[in-house]
């Protein structure tokens, strides 16, 4: 059980947010040289993934006002492998729920399933890429830079890998993630996005960087000759802002996961889970010991990858789960152990004691917690009172003040970190 002193801490992170993020895009695009390559009327495919990235609309937005102003007929279409449960209406509804729809970008959103063949690289991979932009004069993709939550390598989640995996559609996704078995998901990132690049179709990228923050901290046209050491360099770049908890944890509270916070639901390498949900794998990371998940956010509309690496939740995550959604993302990353439903009682106060009783603590005063909103805040955070001689040492954090955990009538927590909306 809780203890009755909880801290909240404030952890100070590099601020390097971008001051104006159209006005950036609109300055990079504009210097690219993209627009020279073509003639006027050429379409242009703009793939958009599924990410919960800050700012999208406004950077997709921009990246359409270049295109049109130059004369080109735009469109964007889904790069997003099997989500949005892998249909058209699925995916094109992810787009709309960040504020990417026909109305307020100003160009068509063509959604299909279909894809075109590009044929093998040499590790046997069947290599495939969206119909629709396939048929389009030029493509181009928008996409965040960042570590990927399965594998540690110099190329991870970036320009490449949405060539690769969200270009290649459902039929890609589910195919590339069975080769990675065998090859690695580096290897297959950068062979497959090799053979992307070898079809002439693609004319670059928009590379996004996020702070500590989950700001916009950078923007970056990318000409697609560019693109394989340009996303090493910028994720060179966003490991090094890259956010942790404060210490290692016997218990972390997780308030809300979902796939807007991650593609694994929760970061795997804020919560230390490896590919199977094994425990603490990667080093210089905290190591949790045991992890409580108390909701799904519902920006995450059901889909509830990720949560096997829980040891404990709540009966009313688990009523919120859509299978549909849930299965389809598990099959396509060959990641089964992900969606595994972990032991679920009806109230919070029920799944902190027993999760509690499994910490390897004989005595329970001595159980560590750490408490936050989800793996994206890391700026906020709570931690239990006989964690404070581990914090305290620390330049970048801040003890903001001592409370007393809250419970409601029904045996849940009130969640003391405010943006929270549990």
């Amino acid at each position: 059980m809780l203890p009755s002193r909880l801290l909240i801490l404030r952890q100070r992170f590099p601020d390097v947010r971008l001051p104006d993020v159209e006005d950036e895009t609109r300055r990079q695009m504009e210097q690219s040289g993209f627009a020279e390559q073509l003639k006027p009327g050429a379409h242009v495919a703009i793939g958009v993934g599924s990410r919960g990235i800050a700012n999208i609309a406004a950077v997709v937005q921009s990246v359409v006002a270049y295109w049109r102003n130059r004369g080109m007929c735009p469109f964007i279409f889904p790069a997003m492998g099997s989500h949005g449960a892998a249909t058209p209406e699925g995916q094109a509804d992810v787009l709309g729920r960040f504020g990417i729809t026909e109305g307020s970008m100003g160009c068509p959103i063509v959604s299909r399933l279909e894809v075109v063949s590009l044929g093998k690289t040499g590790d046997g991979i069947e290599v495939f890429m969206d119909g629709a932009a396939y048929a389009a004069d030029a493509v181009m993709v928008v996409a965040r830079v960042k570590w990927h939550t399965t594998f540690s390598g110099r190329l991870e989640s970036g320009l490449m890998k949405m060539m690769a995996i969200g270009l290649g559609k459902f039929a890609g996704a589910q195919k590339y993630h069975t080769h990675a078995k065998r090859l690695g998901l580096e290897h297959v990132i950068r062979t497959a996005g090799h053979h992307v690049l070898e079809s002439g179709k693609m004319i670059g990228g928009i590379a996004i960087v996020e702070d500590a923050y989950h700001n916009t901290a950078r923007i970056e046209a990318v000409p697609a000759a560019c693109m394989e050491q340009r996303d090493e360099e910028n994720l060179a770049l966003a490991k090094s802002w890259m956010p942790k908890l404060p210490c290692d944890l016997d218990v972390l509270i997780v308030d809300q996961m979902g796939k807007n916070i991650s593609g694994t639901g929760m970061d795997a390498k804020v919560v230390n889970r490896g590919e199977a949900c094994e425990y603490n794998p990667w080093p210089g990371i905290p190591s949790i010991q045991r992890l409580f998940v108390r909701d799904l956010d519902p920006e995450t509309h059901g889909n509830a990858m990720g949560i096997g690496m829980a040891d404990v939740t709540t009966e009313r995550l688990v009523r919120q789960i859509n299978w549909e959604s849930t299965r389809v993302n598990a099959l396509s990353s060959g990641l089964p152990a992900r969606i595994r439903v972990p032991l679920h009682f009806p109230s919070d106060r029920e799944c902190l004691e027993w999760v509690a009783a499994t910490a390897g603590k004989m005595d329970p005063r001595e159980v560590t917690y750490g408490w936050i909103r989800d793996t994206l805040a890391l700026d906020r955070v709570v931690i239990s009172g006989n964690l404070r001689a581990r914090v305290e040492s620390q330049s970048h954090i801040e003890v903001e003040q001592e409370i007393e955990p809250e419970w409601d009538d029904r045996g849940n927590l009130v969640s003391p970190l405010c943006e929270s909306r549990v």
